[in-house]
């Protein structure tokens, strides 16, 4: 489990994230929603301690996240950042080696090597797994650093906007994807998203931050509500059933 326990960011006079306490239970997906400037990416980047806290703390199967080792947290959980880039010209394969490294130490195993070879699979890469990054598609190059990630192999797998420069049917398969990791692999997968559909129909639970706070966290069917989603974005959005799923239009 995940445990965020009164945290917040300021930056000078700036409070970007305002006293954020929530569980994350483990195993499942689940959906960070909120519109630009919510505190989502902050709180993700905290969780994972690649942002300081100015308060507050966070817990993973009980760790603190400040006072455990980077090795043994690297171990326990990954994240994917919202941008991403290498000044390497790296192969495909050679960047999702990268992910085995808190195992490995730079020494891979015949154990990483078949680790590298499941999460290229997995994200559908390896026809290009000898191409370099650079001249991958940018949905190609996206879907290499989620393979790195998935690579690592930990319990809990973070990812910031993984949709970024993704097309429509890419998004889908990348979506199916992360709810099979969770599903067939047991991983507790958080993802910051900017498109409410795919959190209403690919999420167990959803947090809804504004404004640097916890605005909400629940079912989709207990989010995905008019009502809720007026009040997160200033915004009126129709909700639709549509096959058992929440279904949002907001563009009239």
């Amino acid at each position: 489990m995940i445990e965020v326990q009164k945290v917040s960011k300021r930056y000078g006079h700036s409070l970007v994230v305002d006293d954020v306490s929530l569980n994350i239970p483990k195993s499942g997906f689940t959906a960070i929603i909120g519109p630009n400037g919510a505190g989502k990416s902050t709180l993700l980047s905290m969780i994972s301690r690649l942002l300081p806290m100015s308060a507050g703390r966070v817990l993973i199967d009980e760790l603190d996240v400040t006072r455990t080792p980077g090795a043994e947290l690297a171990r326990r959980l990954s994240i994917l950042r919202q941008h991403n880039q290498s000044s390497l010209r790296l192969t495909v394969r050679d960047l999702v080696a990268f992910g085995r490294f808190p195992h490995s130490g730079g020494r891979l195993s015949a154990d990483d090597q078949h680790k590298i070879d499941e999460a290229i699979d997995f994200l559908r890469l390896t026809p290009f797994q000898h191409k370099a990054i650079d001249e991958l598609s940018g949905g190609q190059r996206q879907r290499a650093y989620v393979a790195m990630v998935m690579c690592q192999d930990t319990d809990y797998v973070l990812l910031d906007e993984p949709l970024n420069n993704i097309d429509m049917r890419h998004a889908v398969d990348m979506m199916q994807l992360l709810r099979s990791a969770a599903d067939d692999k047991g991983k507790t997968v958080v993802v910051v998203l900017h498109d409410i559909n795919f959190a209403s129909c690919y999420a167990d639970q959803i947090i809804a931050m504004q404004g640097g706070k916890l605005a909400g966290q629940g079912s989709p069917n207990e989010l995905i509500r008019e009502a809720v989603l007026r009040d997160l974005y200033q915004l009126d959005i129709r909700v639709h059933e549509i096959d058992g799923q929440r279904i949002c239009t907001y563009y009239r």
